[in-house]
């Protein structure tokens, strides 16, 4: 039996060309040529150099396992390469995501956002990264709910006997730092309860009944980490698709569907999620809205067949033309809520400071 193959995701904002906007093509090809040497030299299988928005994306297979020091040393590393290109070039929030001054042997708890699984390569083995920018990591929920839990999203819960016992559900609890696994279809409601409220509860792993895992997606909350507001999360998943898991149709489905996230300008609004192509994830009105592209690939002896551009397709079109719609409604309540985030995700930005300088201003009501 061939070896096991991990599928690696890590990604960072380390510096963005105009604004939030971009990144600047100097740093995707220092990134390529580091990746490139490291295959060479038989360190990575294959790879793949991505952005969405102003996050650079790193997409490796490798033989190493999950949470391996070298691969995440690797991501480290170039990620302080391409910060240095960045300063140079007085791109803005150089460096932003690197929250630790020194690589501590692996990348998680450090800024950056990883996303990683390890399996058995199938006769077939079509894998979808979806990568967001602009929003946070419970904006997988609603999707993922859908992808996995939700017959009505997903024909084969109820026609493919493979997927018919449904699915088991990490769910993380990014405030407390535990989790909690959920079964499907028999733990349904008790898993609504907790990811219907994405800000705190995200679902981490999904796995099969038999244990093969089918999607992760990362969890990282940059202000959780640094205890202050200091950018976006900006999330990243891994989905695999066909047979025993879902069609890649299946698992694109929800994408039409603009659900409202958290995020957007300054990390304090609420936005639609936008599904778009590589070439339009440069999100630019009000630093937004939130955008989601989606890089299909067929995994074949550890090479990255691709990528598909899996939103380039005018079947979303009306997606995108729903969200500039909700775009606007909620950009017409300027800074009260619910376009702006409620008091307690605010926690980190202004707020708290502002509460302390005008704490004397306050009087106590009869």
């Amino acid at each position: 039996m061939a070896d096991k193959i991990t599928l690696s995701v890590i990604k960072a904002d380390v510096g963005g060309l105009v604004g939030h906007t971009s990144v600047h093509p100097d740093m995707m090809e220092a990134a390529r040529q580091r990746l490139g040497k490291v295959k060479t030299k038989g360190g990575l299988s294959d790879f793949h150099v991505t952005r969405c928005g102003d996050d650079m994306e790193l997409i490796m297979t490798h033989g190493e396992g999950p949470d391996n020091e070298k691969i995440h040393k690797l991501a480290w590393d170039l990620f302080v390469e391409c910060t240095e290109i960045a300063k140079s070039l007085k791109l803005y929030g150089a460096g932003q995501d690197l929250l630790k001054d020194a690589f501590s042997g692996t990348i998680k708890g450090m800024g950056p956002g990883v996303a990683e699984i390890e399996f058995q390569e199938r006769k077939s083995d079509p894998v979808i990264v979806f990568m967001a920018d602009k929003t946070s990591p419970g904006a997988w929920n609603l999707p993922l709910f859908q992808i996995f839990a939700n017959p009505f999203n997903t024909a084969g819960l109820i026609i493919d006997p493979t997927m018919h016992e449904g699915f088991r559900f990490k769910v993380v609890d990014v405030f407390e730092n535990r989790s909690i696994e959920f079964s499907c279809p028999e733990d349904l409601y008790d898993l609504l309860m907790f990811i219907g409220a994405p800000r705190r509860f995200m679902i981490h792993e999904i796995y099969r009944k038999d244990g093969e895992i089918a999607a992760c997606a990362s969890t990282q909350k940059l202000s959780l980490i640094a205890g202050k507001y200091v950018g976006k999360d900006d999330p990243v998943v891994i989905v695999r698709c066909q047979s025993g898991f879902p069609a890649v149709g299946e698992a694109l489905e929800p994408f039409a569907f603009p659900h409202i996230v958290e995020g957007w300008m300054r990390g304090s609004h609420n936005g639609p999620l936008m599904p778009v192509s590589f070439e339009q994830a440069n999100p630019s009105r009000f630093d937004g809205p939130p955008r989601v592209i989606a890089a299909g690939f067929q995994v074949a002896d550890g090479q990255l067949v691709g990528p598909r551009d899996l939103f380039d397709d005018p079947a979303f079109d009306e997606a995108r033309k729903k969200a500039n719609e909700i775009a606007n409604y909620l950009r017409a309540h300027g800074p009260f809520e619910p376009h702006r985030l409620g008091l307690e995700d605010l926690e980190y930005t202004t707020m708290p400071k502002l509460m302390d300088k005008l704490a004397a201003r306050f009087q106590r009501e009869a």
